[in-house]
């Protein structure tokens, strides 16, 4: 592989890396404010829809983590 598409190559992981930064921070945030629902919220359907975004982001921060691990062997 040549210089220049190594350096596409490297940009598109650091892109990758910067989508898990994000995601990783939407799911804090998601998941502090899950926590700070009252009870009768958090056992309820929002909490339950709330956790399911929270596992959501998780397996696209997977999938996300196994693409990078891809490119790295590149």
């Amino acid at each position: 592989m040549n210089r220049q598409r190594r350096k596409k190559m490297e940009q598109a992981f650091n892109k990758i890396s910067e989508a898990m930064d994000i995601l990783d921070e939407v799911k804090a945030e998601e998941y502090e404010s899950l926590e700070n629902l009252p009870d009768n919220f958090r056992n309820g359907d929002r909490g339950e829809e709330m956790q399911t975004y929270i596992e959501m982001i998780e397996e696209t921060s997977n999938y996300l983590d196994d693409a990078r691990s891809v490119l790295e062997q590149i």
